[in-house]
């Protein structure tokens, strides 16, 4: 996902594989809080695991959104589109709570 690698949504900068605690998050934005997770099959059968992971990093204040690898690469805009809308809620959120 080049576009979030590249501060192509909003100016935000997003890392790569970040780490929270022993969790791998994929892409990361720390300004916002935001984590997107992109399941691939390496996730099939391993919901429950992922679901516990989640809580845990959502703990720290941080919003999770995944997407299948099927999203990603067979409606990208869809899914950029997706990640913009959440992007321009949390920077309002931050904008408004930082008054």
């Amino acid at each position: 996902m080049v576009i979030i690698t590249q501060k192509q949504i909003y100016g935000i900068r997003f890392l790569r594989q970040y780490s929270v605690n022993h969790f791998i998050i994929d892409f990361y934005a720390p300004s916002i809080k935001l984590a997107i997770e992109v399941d691939g099959s390496s996730h099939v059968g391993k919901e429950d695991y992922d679901k516990v992971r989640q809580k845990y990093i959502e703990t720290f204040g941080i919003k999770v959104i995944r997407f299948t690898d099927e999203q990603v690469m067979g409606n990208t805009e869809k899914v950029v589109k997706e990640i913009e809308r959440i992007v321009c809620e949390l920077i309002e959120i931050t904008s408004n709570s930082k008054r």
